[in-house]
């Protein structure tokens, strides 16, 4: 069971570079970590480097394109905590997938294939709906629960397929979970680096210099924040890891790193709501 002082946070694509980070950082400020990740071998790495135990700390393998994965995390996270808090649904697939230097030289219409969407879109999508689906009615029961999604850059859903189109989903989803969650005690929020990040999600072959890339350690603070209870009137909203300054005070840092989810701006470009 975990501590009442703590949460219970799920987070997915635990075992990656950007999950790692936001693992780390939630462990030390006082949080449980069920750890989901569809590599074992990474995720065993992971809690050799954490050394946390296992109160603290659960390992959850899990492929997010699966439902049947999706509602046994979910439940392996209550069994083993007690309860979930949290849900940060950070697992996908990105660009290098498909081919090394696609990140760069973007595949067209006719290299990207049916079964290459599918894959986009199972995980991508697919997998924070079914995780958020299911993880929804615990926390409503609680009053109180976290949605946390990483999606993209809007220069990304703009010009880069599938990846760009599937985090515009992911966004767009985000919006409307934060409407029909309000007054719930539940709160859906999106979590962005806010560019190219430092991490083997991006392979080599695509050319960028890793040393102008953002850090994965800028996920660590708004991550904790999202957490606290000083979040708990922030919803529909997203922040953009690379705008927020550590040298100012949480909160001023998260309202200058704050935008709409989506593009608020464009309700007004339409004839009839």
């Amino acid at each position: 069971m975990a501590d009442r002082n703590g949460r219970v946070v799920l987070l997915t694509g635990a075992a990656g570079g950007l999950g790692s980070v936001m693992a780390k950082a939630l462990l030390e400020a006082g949080h449980s970590i069920a750890a989901a990740d569809l590599d074992g071998n990474a995720l065993a790495r992971l809690l050799e480097s954490l050394n946390a135990p296992r109160e603290r700390l659960l390992p959850v393998p899990a492929d997010v394109s699966a439902e049947d994965e999706c509602n046994a995390a979910i439940e392996t996270t209550i069994q083993h905590f007690g309860r979930i808090d949290g849900l940060i649904n950070n697992a996908g697939i990105g660009m290098s997938s498909i081919r090394p230097d696609a990140e760069s030289r973007h595949p067209g219409i006719e290299e990207l294939t049916p079964e290459i969407w599918d894959r986009f879109y199972m995980v991508n999508v697919r997998g924070p709906m079914m995780l958020t689906r299911a993880a929804v009615p615990h926390m409503r029961k609680a009053g109180w629960g976290r949605i946390v999604n990483n999606t993209t850059s809007y220069k990304t859903m703009l010009r880069v397929l599938p990846y760009g189109a599937m985090k515009s989903a992911l966004e767009s989803m985000s919006a409307v979970w934060a409407q029909q969650l309000d007054g719930s005690g539940i709160t859906v929020n999106v979590l962005i680096p806010g560019g190219p990040t430092d991490t083997p999600f991006i392979a080599d072959a695509a050319g960028w210099p890793r040393d102008k890339m953002l850090r994965p350690a800028i996920m660590a603070a708004p991550a904790v924040w999202l957490m606290s209870e000083a979040a708990n009137s922030t919803t529909g909203r997203r922040i953009t890891a690379s705008e927020w300054d550590v040298a100012l005070p949480p909160d001023e840092a998260a309202a200058a790193a704050c935008r709409g989810i989506g593009w608020p701006e464009l309700v007004s470009h339409q004839a009839w709501w």
